[in-house]
């Protein structure tokens, strides 16, 4: 038996379609003892997305980008969020679009790009999936200082740091997204051979 077979939605209705979609769902779920359990959620669509981490494993840096995130600054982060390069897929495949969404933000073109796993990022509550990239990359890759896109409200700082620098900022605070610290936590295990 699929999950399908434990669902019947019930309503659907739509309370805000602004920016994105948030929807509150009406719904029947059939528990583990068969007996069938009314509930209600609301549910934040905003697209699926793609993250990537570029590193040098030469020098041992990754690129991080800063940027204003007001939904963290609202929550008392009063700083720039530093975190990976990412963006709404926007109907575009993952690898296509994290290809451009890169070089958008850092300015860096790379050639090659390698999904590691996809995640659902908080599905308690928004259906975005999240697709894991990682790609190497050297100085000269860059092609432009990047910034992102100002019509789109994007004001970017790209930044390299080392590796070790990088997951230190994770125990300090200094890097509080959770894309970062899950694309750091694999570089760690798997890119970066201890010294």
């Amino acid at each position: 038996m699929s999950i399908a077979d434990r669902v019947r939605v019930e309503d659907v209705t739509v309370l805000s379609d602004d920016w994105y979609t948030l929807k509150k769902t009406t719904f029947s779920y059939r528990r583990a003892d068969g007996t069938w359990q009314r509930q209600s959620r609301e549910t934040y669509d905003r697209g699926n997305g793609a993250a990537i981490l570029l590193y040098d494993p030469a020098r041992r840096t990754v690129v991080l980008v800063s940027q204003f995130r007001y939904p963290a600054f609202v929550n008392g982060h009063d700083d720039l969020l530093l975190e990976v390069p990412a963006g709404l897929l926007d109907d575009a495949e993952p690898e296509a679009r994290i290809r451009a969404e890169v070089e958008e933000e850092t300015g860096f073109r790379v050639k090659t790009v390698r999904k590691i796993f996809d995640a659902f990022m908080s599905p308690g509550s928004v259906t975005e999936r999240l697709h894991f990239f990682v790609g190497e990359y050297a100085p000269e890759d860059r092609v432009s200082a990047g910034g992102g896109e100002a019509d789109e409200g994007e004001d970017i700082a790209v930044e390299e740091v080392e590796i070790e620098e990088a997951l230190a900022m994770i125990d300090t605070g200094a890097i509080r997204d959770a894309k970062t610290i899950m694309l750091l936590q694999y570089a760690a295990l798997r890119l970066f051979p201890a010294r």
